[in-house]
């Protein structure tokens, strides 16, 4: 049954809402900007409408994954973090997609808020807040994971309460491994940047 319910969600996680969103458009997110297919390249390419919709949407495959593990199956609390983990490799690497995809930030907020409330908002609140002072989504999504990182492991919560925290953020650095390069030389986007999309 685990292995299964972890199979389900790394499906779940794998369809691709921004990429999919971005057709009835008639855009292909892979063309636009970054080329990436989450919220923030939706934002750059159709406006804050569609990249809101496609937020959400990323955010529900790692909640959807938690509620379902957690409360349809009753699995164990270190299984329905391990199914909202699934979730975002599905994101980041979907069978759909040639195993390519996003970078996993809505979708490992989504899993943190419903794994542990306090810990994901809390993540949220640091990253929003980093995002408004630098404009840089790469640079706010990054400082809010390690934020909720850090509270949980020091917050007394359960160890595989900060395992996941610590495995999602691990993986969200090196998903954004490219930005931090272009941080590094001032080349990255800032938040709200527009991209010419292809007619």
């Amino acid at each position: 049954m685990q292995i299964i319910a972890l199979l389900v969600a790394y499906l779940f996680g794998s369809v691709p809402f921004g990429l999919l969103f971005a057709r009835v458009y008639r855009v292909d997110l892979r063309k636009v900007g970054s080329g990436n297919i989450g919220a923030t390249n939706v934002q750059r390419a159709l406006g804050w409408g569609p990249a809101i919709v496609v937020l959400v949407l990323d955010a529900l495959k790692g909640g959807i994954a938690i509620l379902s593990a957690r409360y349809l199956l009753h699995l164990s609390e270190p299984w329905v973090v391990a199914c909202g983990a699934a979730a975002v490799l599905g994101h980041n690497y979907s069978v759909f997609l040639k195993f390519k995809g996003g970078k996993g930030v809505a979708t490992s907020v989504g899993t943190m808020i419903f794994i542990e409330p306090l810990v994901g908002i809390l993540g949220v609140l640091v990253g929003m807040s980093n995002m408004v002072f630098v404009r840089m989504v790469s640079a706010g999504s990054l400082t809010g994971a390690i934020a909720a990182t850090l509270y949980a492991f020091f917050g007394g919560y359960p160890l595989h309460v900060s395992l996941s925290c610590l495995f999602l953020t691990v993986l969200m650095i090196w998903m954004h491994r490219d930005n931090m390069s272009r941080m590094q030389s001032g080349t990255e986007r800032r938040l709200g940047e527009k991209v010419k999309v292809p007619q």
